[in-house]
């Protein structure tokens, strides 16, 4: 096999695992667009919409969780069947809803089915890119906010055109037949960690250690800072800033796929540790931001300061949790994703019962308490890898099987 056609391979896996995440992203763009809508038609407090929102950071949760432990036993292909059918059933669940009951079950299956698509493409892409690892994932996560701009955009679009909200949901519908027939063409190979014959007792040791236990505590409340607010810009900015406040979200996540396309220029430079500290500051300023803003201009400017603060912070805890603790495999990274989704769970219809009762600028405003603790803690990070010399990854050292690496080849033909 050349090494061009093994090139090909990756870079057509590279391009599926692209959309995927785009369709995952278009359910929380449309979602958040509809909020309005769903709380008119079925008449539903804020604090319900927050549940059926927050449901489907449920349901990421339990899948990731789930699936990074199973996904080198079933394989990584029937994940991404899982993920296909409940992307499916999910979106027609939320189309043809009558209340609140059925709302929660679509929406949960939806986020099954994105934790499923995530739980199979964090490992994959650190194993088709072992040198890349941060880099890639940046950049195949460029397009969760860039689905988000597509998503919020095209319920826009529908919303001008008189096209009611059930249309919007249908429409996500187009990106998962795509990723599912480009999958479907292809054979997935191992994982890093099968590869390198690291034993599950062995992964699941690795979850154990206090750095990790750390830096799992950590993304509780980055993973909060931007995806809780994201799901509740539109309804409010549309209220206090007097504006589509869809059009805000579609900034912020044009800005975010902007910056992940040059994430690995930054981590050439600066240490991914560094960059989630600059990151966490910015967007704390950038909450209090736009819960003061009254105005577009002021809402604009302050949703500026709050993409390029979140911008790196999701990615770039996967990169660092690849690249520091390989043995780990898809266990880790699984349960940073759930981890990072569960406290989401909990923020959405946190911030719908404060904005019932103090207004919608205050849910916003208060949440930017939540990067304050990880600054903290990733300024310790930051601080011991200054006295060892800087930033450290950990390479796994034990030999491919032979079997294995020629199966990887096969596979990448």
């Amino acid at each position: 096999m050349s090494q061009v056609d093994a090139d090909g391979k990756r870079k057509n896996l590279f391009v599926a695992s692209c959309v995927a995440i785009t369709a995952t992203a278009m359910c929380f763009g449309v979602r958040a667009e509809i909020m309005h809508s769903l709380s008119l038609q079925f008449h539903l407090t804020n604090e319900q919409v927050g549940w059926v929102a927050g449901t489907a950071f449920w349901g990421f949760t339990v899948s990731m969780f789930i699936g990074g432990q199973i996904c080198d036993w079933i394989g990584l292909r029937r994940m991404l069947v899982l993920a296909f059918i409940g992307h499916l059933s999910g979106v027609l669940l939320t189309i043809f809803a009558t209340g609140f009951s059925s709302l929660y079950c679509g929406t949960l299956a939806i986020g099954l089915a994105n934790g499923f698509v995530e739980a199979t493409l964090n490992p994959l892409i650190p194993t088709l890119y072992p040198d890349r690892k941060t880099d890639r994932l940046n950049a195949m996560h460029v397009w969760f906010p860039g689905g988000i701009v597509i998503g919020g955009l095209t319920a826009l679009a529908c919303t001008e055109l008189g096209w009611n909200w059930r249309v919007k949901m249908g429409l996500i519908l187009l990106p998962v037949a795509l990723y599912g027939f480009l999958f479907l063409k292809h054979k997935l190979p191992p994982t890093e960690r099968v590869q390198h014959q690291i034993s599950t007792a062995a992964m699941y040791r690795e979850a154990l250690r206090p750095s990790f236990l750390v830096l799992l505590g950590c993304i509780l409340l980055t993973a909060a800072t931007e995806l809780g607010p994201a799901q509740w810009i539109p309804s409010i900015l549309t209220r206090t800033a007097h504006m589509p406040g869809i059009l805000v979200l579609v900034w912020i996540t044009g800005l975010m796929a902007v910056g992940r396309f040059f994430a690995g220029r930054l981590v050439a430079h600066i240490s991914p540790i560094a960059l989630l500290l600059s990151c966490l500051l910015l967007s704390a300023a950038g909450l209090i931001g736009l819960g003061m803003s009254k105005s577009p201009i002021g809402a604009i400017g302050a949703a500026t300061i709050f993409a390029v603060g979140i911008c790196y912070c999701w990615p770039t805890m996967y990169g660092i949790t690849s690249e520091r603790f390989p043995a780990g495999g898809a266990f880790l990274l699984a349960l940073m994703g759930s981890a990072g989704m569960l406290s989401s769970a909990f923020v959405v219809p946190m911030m719908g019962r404060i904005y019932d009762i103090h207004g919608p600028a205050k849910a916003l405003t208060w949440m930017a308490v939540l990067p304050l603790l990880p600054i903290i803690v990733l300024s310790v990070f930051w601080l011991s890898d200054q006295r060892h010399g800087g930033y450290r990854r950990t390479e796994l050292s034990s030999p491919l099987l032979p079997q294995s690496q020629d199966e990887t080849q096969d596979l990448l033909r």
